[in-house]
């Protein structure tokens, strides 16, 4: 994005000038007055000392004499004429008439630079809309003759707009509407290979080849009337082998396959500049993932560490600041170390967040502070010395008209550019000196801290842990590269220095071994600890007291980017917010398998998040089951229109009314814990339409059934990011032998006449999470009807008692710790709770308002209802706990200290042999209870 150029009132230079220059040379001073007798008194500081520090500008005065002082009336009047007569210049002519237009704009922007009437964004601005408008008008003429003597096959006149696919990108401080005064442009030159038939290729790509070189040409070569643009065209891929103009899919092909991390940067920047700007903005879109990677990519620092170090190396810029001489671009705490801290922090978090993907280096500063990346006052600071460091740049190739960075190496050549700032030298040394030493402090610790030069100092766990694993470790994947390893040894002392202080030591240690075994190959996990140490404590957290987490953790590490992502620790969202966020993230995908990773690779970072939020305590586990319901329930949602709209182009819109999905149990209860799968159904209302319309139709029946199991592949099947939940629909009509979806008709007739009365306990959790409203409400009223009829209360309590003896003997609880199944456990009182629902007539949802619905209905007494509604929020603790820290049945000597800790933590118990008996005496009342009410026939 570029910086807009801010419309003022229409009012002379003279009237608003705020500085200007010190003449350094009189005798030039005195020369430019003479030029212009009649200048404007206000006119005459900026020119005298404009002359008087710059040879470049006193031969723009001299050859432009009789423009200059009208053209100042209006300085933004007069570029707009200038770029607006360009278009116009015949394409045989516009060699000269480029090259005056260059000599005018570079009068007028200096002019209105050095008296402060344009500030930094304005004048880069306005040079690089001017070098866009050059380049375009360049391309133009270079490939209107060759396609005029057929020599771009297929093309004619009316394709001179799209210059036949030909696109030129502009790169660096171009592609950013950043160019220095007198900055080259560093162009690639690429064509639209589609364009053109098999048989045509070549001829058409010998054509371009030479229309480019003839378009830099047209820029670069110097006559009589001076050039346009020193024009490079390097930066394309390998540019010793290649041609000057490239197949945009060979250059993909490069950038998939061979393209580095300097080159990842250099493409932030790019921008499709001229030609055919709408194959070249394709073209960046497949280019989106190799300069925007998914994850959090902190290994791009220490490769920008390295790029930095290369430069001062080859430049010979390191050492003490010296300011005689000192590079303002690339050296100590130079604009290059500005650019390279903002461009670094934009390809960590922009594959993430594409707000950051912006051009300007300060646009990006101001959205990583604003997103949390960069303290604000440190984004503040480099913005401003940024500024301050273009306008030294400027003057410097103000002086002669040179692509230089260089401070003068002589006194009288530093007190010139002192003089071409309106300073002194002293004042102007000063302030130099202490914006690059703040520069330098402020962003050599960002790249240096990323060093991996391996720890030799002793450590306290080569004696305290196994020797054994960890001579192992060079041997697992994630350890295999050189780099890998090298990351590593610099974050060895601190893990295992944070594993000794573990409650158990040894314990923890052998967790962080399955964890590093788990990781797969690649540096990224180990740059993302070595940027952030303080994920190490959060690390070594799982890693000692969940295993299941630690183990979902070394499968998918890329979950740790939300932690630093800015917001993780904030308050849970909530629905909305959490379906908002995964629409605008689906939204950036459109190739539908990427879609279906996308919602995986969101759905386990939220996931992630609620585990580690009841992990160390910050929610308990009745808030946590909400969360992992919202959750579940969103990404149902939010996944189910993409779903559709695939299934849609195909087989054409949804006939009738469309369909709902209705979640049941624990889902349509709002509680899940974190290993919880998906009850599901369908209902949909075809509304008397019999056959969908589209490419290939469909039977209303087979639509909604094929749509049913398009959804639920989407949400189970295991892509590359996994998949998002286990999908349970045998609690549809008729179970497993009735149909994938059912109908609103045939769903209404089925639960008033044939259901039985677990189906019906069933519906007092249903709830639609995804769908069209009007259907959704449909569906409610429907259920709400079904439950609100009298129901046989004799008939009810025995199918119950019936259904929990089956139960009973189905299903046998795994141990004393096993909070689910079993006499006066969980799923004992819910399916209590449901009854008191059913006889009650009621809708809700709950198990403690089911509990206070038995009672409502005589079913059940106070003091029962109480006393189950504590057992099993009780079992709830436990059971969530469980299923947080194991995938397996709950053993408190296989969890281990943390785990047991986090135990009666939740529970509120002081031991565990008070938390055992405390379990067993309520849950063995409980069952009491639900006998005498069921009657028992387990």
């Amino acid at each position: 994005m570029r910086h807009p150029i801010v419309a003022v009132m229409t009012q002379s230079l003279a009237s608003r000038i705020t500085r200007h220059p010190i003449p350094f040379a009189a005798d030039r001073a005195a020369e430019a007055l003479a030029l212009l007798p009649d200048l404007a008194p206000e006119l005459r500081p900026l020119m005298t000392g404009a002359a008087g520090c710059s040879p470049y500008l006193q031969s723009l005065l001299q050859k432009e004499t009789g423009w200059i002082a009208a053209a100042l009336d209006d300085p933004e009047a007069t570029f707009s004429a200038i770029m607006a007569t360009l278009p116009e210049v015949a394409p045989d002519a516009i060699g000269p008439a480029l090259r005056q237009a260059k000599r005018r704009v570079a009068l007028v922007i200096a002019l209105c630079d050095l008296a402060g009437v344009w500030p930094l964004e304005q004048v880069t601005g306005r040079l690089t809309d001017f070098a866009d408008l050059s380049v375009r008008l360049a391309m133009r003429a270079a490939l209107a003759p060759e396609i005029r003597r057929g020599r771009l096959p297929g093309m004619s006149d009316e394709d001179l707009d799209t210059l036949g696919g030909w696109v030129a990108f502009a790169m660096g401080k171009m592609g950013a509407h950043e160019l220095n005064y007198s900055s080259d442009i560093d162009l690639i030159c690429l064509f639209d290979e589609a364009r053109y038939s098999h048989d045509d290729f070549l001829d058409a790509r010998a054509t371009l080849i030479k229309a480019t070189r003839r378009m830099a040409a047209t820029l670069n070569d110097a006559t009589g009337e001076g050039y346009v643009f020193r024009t490079d065209l390097r930066l394309r891929p390998d540019p010793a082998v290649t041609p000057v103009c490239l197949a945009m899919e060979s250059a993909e092909r490069y950038y998939e396959s061979l393209g580095r991390t300097w080159e990842r940067a250099a493409w932030i920047k790019a921008r499709a500049a001229a030609g055919d700007t709408a194959a070249g903005d394709r073209f960046l879109a497949t280019l989106r993932p190799f300069v925007w990677r998914k994850h959090l990519d902190f290994a791009a620092i220490q490769d920008a560490h390295d790029m930095r170090l290369r430069i001062r190396e080859h430049k010979g810029l390191g050492g003490v600041l010296a300011l005689p001489g000192h590079n303002m671009k690339l050296g100590r705490g130079g604009i290059r170390e500005i650019e390279f801290f903002t461009q670094t922090r934009q390809l960590i978090a922009g594959g993430r967040d594409p707000d950051l993907r912006v051009r300007g280096t300060v646009a990006g500063l101001g959205l990583l502070a604003a997103k949390g990346w960069v303290p604000a006052g440190v984004a503040d600071t480099l913005t401003r010395h940024y500024r301050a460091h273009r306008e030294v740049e400027h003057r410097l190739q103000m002086v002669a008209d040179a692509q230089t960075h260089l401070l003068p190496g002589s006194a009288d050549g530093m007190a010139r550019i002192a003089a071409f700032c309106g300073q002194s030298l002293p004042e102007f040394e000063r302030d130099v000196r202490a914006r690059l030493e703040e520069v330098h402090a402020l962003t050599e610790g960002f790249f240096a801290g990323t060093a991996t030069t391996p720890v030799r100092q002793p450590l306290p766990s080569d004696t305290q842990f196994d020797p054994d694993i960890t001579a192992r470790w060079q041997s697992y994947p994630a350890l295999r590269s050189a780099r890998g390893t090298a990351i590593f040894a610099q974050l060895k002392p601190a893990i295992l220095a944070r594993l000794a202080k573990a409650a158990r030591p040894q314990e923890a240690f052998l967790a962080f071994d399955g964890f590093l075994l788990g990781l797969p190959a690649g540096v990224q996990v180990f740059a993302l600890f070595a940027a952030n140490p303080t994920l190490i404590d959060l690390l070594v957290d799982i890693v000692s007291t969940a295993p299941a987490l630690s183990a979902h953790l070394a499968r998918n590490a890329q979950v740790l980017d939300a932690v630093i992502g800015g917001s993780f620790f904030a308050p849970w969202p909530g629905m909305a917010a959490l379906q908002a966020e995964l629409s605008a993230r689906l939204a950036q995908e459109t190739d539908y398998e990427k879609v279906l990773d996308a919602a995986r690779r969101w759905a386990k970072e939220w996931h992630f998040r609620i585990g580690v939020h009841h992990l160390r305590g910050l929610i308990a586990a009745d808030e946590a089951g909400r969360q992992y319901a919202d959750l579940a329930e969103a990404a149902v949602a939010g996944i189910a229109p993409r779903v559709l709209a695939e299934f849609a182009a195909k087989h054409g819109a949804p006939p009738g009314r469309g369909a709902v999905v209705l979640g049941l149990g624990s889902l349509g209860a709002r509680r899940l814990n974190a290993f919880s799968d998906l009850d599901l159904i369908a209902i949909y209302d075809a509304a008397g339409v019999e056959v969908s319309t589209g490419p290939r139709p469909l039977p209303a029946r087979q639509y909604y059934a094929r749509l049913t199991q398009a959804m639920v592949t989407a949400v189970t099947a295991p892509m590359a990011e996994g998949r998002l939940y286990a999908v349970d629909m045998r609690l549809r009509p008729s179970g497993t032998k009735g149909p994938v979806a059912t109908s609103l008709v045939s769903f209404r007739d089925y639960q008033l006449t044939e259901a039985w009365t677990w189906e019906h306990l069933a519906l007092t959790r249903a709830r639609v999470v995804a769908g069209p409203v009007a259907l959704s409400a449909d569906v409610e009223a429907l259920r709400q009807e079904v439950l609100t009829r009298p129901q046989d209360r004799a008939r009810v309590l025995a199918d119950v008692a019936d259904m929990r003896a089956r139960i009973a003997a189905a299903k046998s609880p795994d141990g004393p710790w096993d909070a689910k199944i079993g006499p006066g456990r969980m799923q004992d009182i819910e399916v209590l709770a449901q009854t008191g629902t059913l006889l009650a007539g009621s809708a809700e949802r709950s198990t403690r308002d089911g509990l206070i619905a038995g009672v409502a209905c005589g079913m059940l007494t106070d003091a029962q209802a109480a006393h189950l509604a504590d057992t099993h929020a009780l079992c709830w603790q436990v059971q969530s706990v469980a299923r947080l820290l194991t995938d397996r049945p709950l053993d408190p000597a296989v969890i281990g200290e943390g785990g047991c800790r986090m135990l009666l933590r939740e529970t509120g118990a002081a031991t565990l042999d008070a938390l055992t008996l405390r379990l067993a005496t309520k849950t063995a009342a409980a069952a009491a209870m639900i006998d005498g009410i069921l009657g028992s026939k387990a």
